[in-house]
């Protein structure tokens, strides 16, 4: 029986083999769901699956790609704001 602290399904189980033979359990924590475009809900390209306090050893530019709305939503999206917002001032 695992230790309190590890009887939840919050952890994941990783069955690893040990050097004498043995095959033990390791509980680890889960990854987080890939972080999603703000409009249309599909996952983003260039934002890695980490937990929060992995993300903040990254460098600002590894977090999410240096474009407009970087991070928040995905490349389709923008271009269509983009062509929508031109179109609209040309008029």
């Amino acid at each position: 029986m695992p230790r309190p602290g590890l009887r939840t399904h919050s952890k994941r189980k990783v069955y690893v083999r040990t050097p004498g033979g043995r095959t033990v359990i390791h509980y680890e924590p889960r990854k987080p769901g890939p972080a999603r475009c703000a409009i249309c809900g599909r996952p983003l390209n260039g934002v890695p699956r980490l937990p929060r306090a992995e993300l903040r050893k990254l460098a600002k530019t590894e977090k999410r790609p240096e474009r407009p709305y970087g991070g928040y939503i995905c490349h389709k999206c923008l271009a269509r704001l983009l062509k929508e917002s031109i179109r609209s001032s040309l008029t």
